[in-house]
């Protein structure tokens, strides 16, 4: 039998770093009293209009910059119709005909057989990015039957991206969902907590035989954890192909992945473009941009949104900073993958390296696997580390200077995971650790000795 052909396309949304929502001035805030950060516009009460938000914009343009995107300098907003008990006014605005950013692309980097000194670079083009407005959140209450909503979270602003069809399993989706991460973080547009729902991923699922069409597509709705997502794809790929293989068929459908069971459930059928019943949005003019060409000699610069300024700053993307840390501090390629992977690991060795003499690929030993183990057997973050960077530089120092051996340098490193506030050279003194520094000059003033009794 020709083997199975699996295709992956992902349609991901971020919510957008802002103080307030996309279309009102209701504040944006995690975990705040339900219902308590609603707009008359939020809850659709007649008569309220949209105010778009002008840092919403400049995220998204700062986003579609970062992955290659071309930018619409006019976009337009859309109404899509449909039903749910946490959308007020009965449909969402978002954008379908003329989006913000659209045609750009997305490299990551995968690891071959699990092992990070065996990477390849691949690249997932991005169809489009769109501004819309996030719905509310139904809270389920089984004990009584009931469905309560909190609308706090109604109007936030997301930016959704997506994905062309060009992954084939999990491992692949799961790579390029963490670069998205970091790029967006890096810019400041998202935080892209995937644990507070600030990054959610729908994944189009299908499969096919070489040289016949896309098979039938199932879409994984709202994955919130990146090592859910790589499951709930070859979950599905393997449901499929078992499907098929005994002689079934493939619904389109919209299905769920229960993390528990580690499998995908029905939620719906799938709603095709037809059910939204999409209209222009007929409170919102369309949005214009402008470049360094277009942009009026006469224009107020606050009124405007000029793509050129924001190329202009954009920081340093995580491929850059990768290609800089290899470059600068001469570590393994890999290494820099790891540094960049956890929030915070770069500033921190970096600031090591300022602070000791020991050499950059000394140091990231140390920091990976020393102080990295420690933090995830912990599950500690970088910046919850009891032991500061000084404090990893004073030690490292001391090892370096050869002033004490690596085994109590261990030890010392042991006492710090404590957070007592001690130095490592305090340490060394209370748990009479052996100097190697006083043994250096004892074995010297021998040495002088025996040289001075040969000269007699």
């Amino acid at each position: 039998l020709a083997p199975w052909i699996p295709v992956v396309g992902l349609e991901i949304h971020a919510q957008i770093s802002s103080k307030s929502k996309l279309f009102s001035g209701s504040q944006v805030q995690f975990a705040a009293p339900p219902n308590s950060l609603v707009s008359f516009f939020d809850a659709s009460l007649p008569g309220t209009l949209p105010v778009l938000n002008r840092r919403c914009v400049e995220a998204a343009v700062m986003t579609g910059l970062a992955l290659n995107c071309s930018i619409n300098k006019k976009s337009l907003f859309d109404r899509k119709h449909y039903f749910y008990a946490d959308l007020p006014a009965g449909y969402q605005i978002t954008q379908q005909r003329v989006p913000i950013a659209v045609n750009g692309s997305l490299s990551y980097s995968l690891c071959i057989d699990n092992k990070m000194s065996h990477m390849v670079t691949k690249t997932v083009r991005i169809k489009q990015i769109q501004l819309e407005q996030d719905s509310g959140k139904s809270l389920h209450d089984d004990s009584r039957c009931q469905t309560l909503v909190d609308l706090n979270r109604a109007g936030v602003g997301l930016m959704e991206v997506v994905m062309e069809p060009d992954m084939c399993c999990g491992e692949e989706a799961a790579a390029a969902v963490r670069e998205l991460q970091l790029i967006l973080q890096t810019l400041g547009s998202s935080q892209a907590v995937m644990a507070e729902g600030q990054l959610r991923v729908d994944a189009n699922v299908s499969v096919h035989h070489p040289g016949e069409p896309y098979g039938v597509r199932t879409e994984v709705k709202n994955i919130n954890s990146i090592r859910f997502l790589a499951k709930a794809i070859d979950y599905e790929i393997q449901r499929q192909i078992e499907e098929l293989e005994n002689g079934g068929t493939i619904l389109n459908e919209t299905r769920a992945f229960d993390s528990k069971l580690g499998c995908t459930v029905p939620m719906r059928d799938k709603e095709g473009k037809q059910d939204y019943r999409f209209m222009p949005e007929p409170n919102l003019p369309p949005l214009i941009l402008y470049d360094a060409k277009s942009l009026p000699a006469n224009m107020n610069h606050q009124q405007v949104i000029n793509i050129d300024w924001i190329h202009e700053r954009l920081p340093d993307l995580p491929s850059v900073k990768r290609e800089k840390l290899v470059e600068q501090y001469g570590i393994l390629p890999e290494h820099s993958f790891t540094l960049l992977n956890e929030d915070g690991l770069a500033d921190f060795f970096e600031s090591v390296v300022k602070q000791t003499q020991m050499k950059p690929k000394k140091v990231i030993g140390w920091i990976l696997n020393d102080l990295l183990s420690y933090l995830k057997q912990h599950s500690l973050t970088v910046k919850e580390s009891p032991v500061s960077s000084f404090l990893l530089a004073d030690l490292l120092n001391l090892l370096e200077k050869k002033e004490i051996s690596s085994t109590a340098a261990k030890q010392v490193l042991a006492e710090l995971w404590k957070g007592e506030g001690k130095t490592p050279l305090e340490i060394v003194k209370e748990q009479k650790l052996e100097l190697l520094q006083d043994q250096k000059e004892l074995e010297q003033i021998c040495q002088a000795v025996i040289d001075g009794q040969e000269n007699e």
